[in-house]
This record gives C-alpha cells, structure tokens and sequence, in this order.
C-alpha cells in the first residue's frame, strides 16, 4: 500500500507530498528527493501515512534516499557559499548604486543554480549586476524579485509581542488582513502599534477576528439606548473579553453595568411633541390639508368652466359707467357698476380693456 508523506524544504515553508516507499522514515528526518529545480534536500514534517490507490495524489515522486552525513556536508558548503555570494553581490550593488535590497542567496542542492532575492520600489535593471556573479561564481545566476512580507518571512525577527515572527516560525501562507479587523476588536488605529516588522498590518489581526464578530452579535450596539432594574442610558463603549458595557446617563455620568444587567431597549429620553388639533366648529366640516387642496382645485376648474361657457358681451359707447333714471329706486347692489370680462380682463370705463384686447367701437 502506498506511504504519503509530507516535507518542507524551508522552516514555515509550503508543504509538499512524496512517496516514501519502503524508507523508514520519521518526523524530522533529512531526505534527497527530485524537485522541478533539481535535486533538494528537505526535512519531514508529517511521518508516512497509508492510502489507498484511489486516494493517492497524481504526480506523486519518491523520494531517492534518506540524507547521508555527505549530504549534510555539502549543505554546510552550500551555506558557506551563499554568504559569500552575499557580501560580493551587496558590494557590487553599492558601487553601481542600483536601488535594490539584496534579501538572501540560495544555491541548489546539487550548487547548479544560484537565486538572488531583493526587493525593489520598482523595475531595476541588473543585467550587468548578473555578468559580475556569472563571471565571479561560474554557475547560473537567477535574479528573483519579492515582496516585504516575504523579505521578513526570510530574514527573521522579534515581533512587538516579544516573540519570533509568525511568519518565520510557524505561519505558511500569508492571510489578507484590513483596518476593519483592528476597528472590530476596539484596538487603536496608531500604525505603529498595529504593523508588523515588514510595515504592513500585523498577520494576528485575523486570528481572533472571527471569534469578536461571533460575541458582538450578542451584545447591544453602540448608541443604542438600552435599561437595566436600576439604569437607564445610551451604549457608549463595549469590552467584548470582560463583558463590560459603559452607559451613558441622561445627565452624563458614565456607569460601567455587565452584560447581563441590560434587560432590555428603553424609550428615547424626549419625547416628540403631541399634535394639538383645533376645537372643531359646530356645522363645519373638518378637511386635512391634503384633503382641502383638491376640493380647491376642482371649485377653480369649475369657475373656469363657468366663465368659457358665457357669452362675450360688448357694451356699446357712452353706456358703460352711466345710470338709468330707474335705477334710483332699485337697492345698492344694483346700482353697482357692471363687469365684464373676456379671458381674465376687466373692462375700463372707456370701453377698452386693461389688457391687450382692443377697445369696442361703436358703429
């Protein structure tokens, strides 16, 4: 049956899967296998595990041996010579004043390949950077570009919790983290409290995110005016770890009550005020705004109506403004002076309009 088993070439590096055979192989061992660069040398991480034929991966390689202490010595060599690389490749960068940071060299198992990690800004051109290692070290030379969160991953450090850096100690693969995760656990926004060596946010900004939005959810928001048997106030300030909730009295005291003491929402402090509506007067009818608008509306179209539906009528000259003598006896409203109008115009006592129609002339 076949033997899986896991192995990792860097400390936190990416876990690759093997087939060990029939090796007797352990957690921690040293073991020579063939990789897409060569051959490599790497370290167990997972003792061999057996599976069946439908559960074993595609591709899977063998592994060629267990490490022998030639192996080891030539990984010691190796070593030497990467620092040497180190320190010629960082002189050649300072007398060509290339902008680039040389981070570390790396030379295959077999030395058939050397790789060169730096960060940059920016593009660099290190074509004659390439011609100086090739001419000084006499094998291939492979100029590779990362990024800060890889550069702190290689070279190590002390995190600002006092302890070695995730991503150099144990963390694989590197998980997004954003300025909402700080916001949810209440930290402060200061940068240098919350970047990491690399200057970026810090990677254990997301191991307890999801753990703080599971215990917000049961505790009241921020603002929300809440009670307890005693208390009455608006939510200023939450500790998810301790249970605390800071309420804000009416009079702006501050009171510290845990979460169990809040019995539930209370009533905003004002109130808004009551309409008062007016005492209704016997035998009319109360209409709303609303309601009084169309009723408004309709009696105009009437009065509009009622005015294209009468007749124009033209007074000849001399008889506008004067009075019969039988109109002496008649009351004052009749006496009252006659109007007449077409389209919205008021008739002068001339006989013209004040419009633009043309005064009436008589035959």
């Amino acid at each position: 049956m076949p033997r899986i088993v896991t192995i990792q070439f860097i400390t936190a590096g990416k876990l690759y899967d093997f087939d060990a055979g029939d090796l007797d192989i352990t957690t921690g061992d040293k073991v020579i296998v063939e990789t897409e660069r060569g051959l490599g040398i790497g370290s167990v991480v997972k003792a061999p595990v057996e599976c069946t034929e439908a559960d074993l991966p595609a591709g899977l390689v063998p592994i060629r041996r267990k490490a022998t202490m030639e192996d080891l010595a030539t990984l010691e060599r190796n070593a030497a010579k990467e620092k040497e690389a180190h320190d010629f490749c960082i002189k050649r960068i300072m007398e060509r004043g290339m902008q680039m940071k040389l981070v570390r060299v790396e030379y295959l198992f077999d030395g058939s390949k050397a790789i060169f990690f730096f960060t940059a800004d920016g593009r660099v051109d290190f074509r004659d950077l390439v011609k100086d290692l090739a001419h000084s070290f006499h094998t291939r030379i492979e100029m590779r570009q990362i990024g800060v969160r890889d550069e702190s991953k290689m070279v190590g450090g002390i995190g600002i919790c006092g302890r070695e850096l995730c991503c150099s100690s144990w963390l694989r693969d590197f998980q997004p983290v954003s300025v909402k995760m700080a916001k949810e656990q209440n930290l402060a926004l200061n940068p240098n409290k919350i970047s990491g060596q690399c200057g970026r946010l810090l990677c254990c900004l997301d191991y307890e995110y999801e753990t703080y939005c599971c215990l917000r959810k049961t505790f009241p928001k921020c603002g929300k005016r809440v009670r307890t048997d005693s208390l009455t106030g608006v939510v200023d300030k939450l500790n998810i770890l301790t249970g605390n909730i800071t309420l804000k009295l009416d009079d702006g005291k501050l009171v510290v009550v845990k979460k169990m003491e809040i019995v539930g929402d209370a009533l905003a402090a004002e109130t808004p005020p009551q309409r008062v509506e007016a005492p209704s007067i016997p035998g009319r009818i109360p209409q709303k705004g609303r309601e009084r608008r169309p009723a408004r509306q309709e009696r105009k179209t009437t009065e509009t109506s009622i005015q294209q539906k009468e007749p124009d009528v033209v007074a000849p000259v001399g008889e506008v403004g004067t009075e019969s003598p039988q109109s002496e006896g008649q009351p004052r409203q009749d006496r009252k002076k006659k109007r007449f109008r077409k389209h919205g115009h008021r008739k002068n006592q001339d006989g013209g309009s004040s419009g633009n129609t043309p005064p009436a002339t008589g035959a």
